[in-house]
This record gives C-alpha cells, sequence and structure tokens, in this order.
C-alpha cells in the first residue's frame, strides 16, 4: 500500500551493491576540516585514522557498509525515500566505532544516494 508507514525493523538497503557516495561528499564534507558541519565529522573520521590522503579506504568502508548494514526506512518525502543504515566502521588506525549512514532514493531512481554519516551506537 502506498500510503502505509516504513517498516521499523532492520532489513538491506535496496539497491546498496550500486550505491552512488561521490569522492566530493567525502573529501569536501566527511574530511573536510573548515566545512561548517563537515569539520565535526572529520574530527570523528580522523580519530579512525581516516585522510584526504586515504579517502577511497573511507568511500569503500561506507560503501560496504551499504551493501551488508541494517537499513531502517525512514519517511517517504517529496524527493525520495531516505534509509538509515547503521553499523561498525573499522578505520584503518584499527579502531571501531558505531556509524549511522543516511542513504535516499531518490524518487524515480533506483540507486541510494548517500546523503550524510555521523557517530552511531
Amino acid at each position: 500500500m502506498p500510503n502505509e508507514p516504513p517498516a521499523k525493523f532492520p532489513q538491506r538497503l535496496p539497491s546498496g551493491g550500486y550505491a552512488i557516495l561521490s569522492k566530493a561528499k567525502i573529501c569536501d564534507y566527511l574530511l573536510s576540516p573548515t566545512h561548517p558541519i563537515g569539520r565535526f565529522k572529520a574530527t570523528f573520521f580522523s580519530a579512525l585514522g581516516y585522510t584526504i590522503d586515504n579517502w577511497e579506504r573511507l568511500r569503500e568502508d561506507l560503501l560496504e557498509l551499504a551493501r551488508s548494514g541494517e537499513a531502517f526506512a525512514g519517511q517517504e518525502s517529496p524527493y525520495g525515500q531516505k534509509y538509515e543504515v547503521h553499523g561498525t566502521l573499522a578505520g584503518p588506525s584499527g579502531r571501531r566505532a558505531g556509524l549511522v549512514t543516511v542513504w535516499i532514493v531518490r524518487s524515480g531512481t533506483m540507486y541510494p544516494q548517500f546523503v550524510t554519516a555521523y557517530p552511531g551506537e
């Protein structure tokens, strides 16, 4: 039914194996020490050993989380369906931390796009 609320139990991110995450979103947002919001995230990710020099590792780790993490559907909006994906990130430093990533499957598309990430349980 189109107007049913989204499921509140974990599932897999739809088409998670085809998730889209740009270099700019990582380097200019998540790892940027000067971005107004991203700078706080950069501190978190740098504590795990992620840097601009190894941004590809963060990209691959986030995409792996999209494929394998527990996803929870949020409210659908005019822009599309958002999902929170929960999991654990093991950084290059060997440290581990809980992480929540947010993805959106835009209306009229099939593939989830990365929106943001923040420390989780």
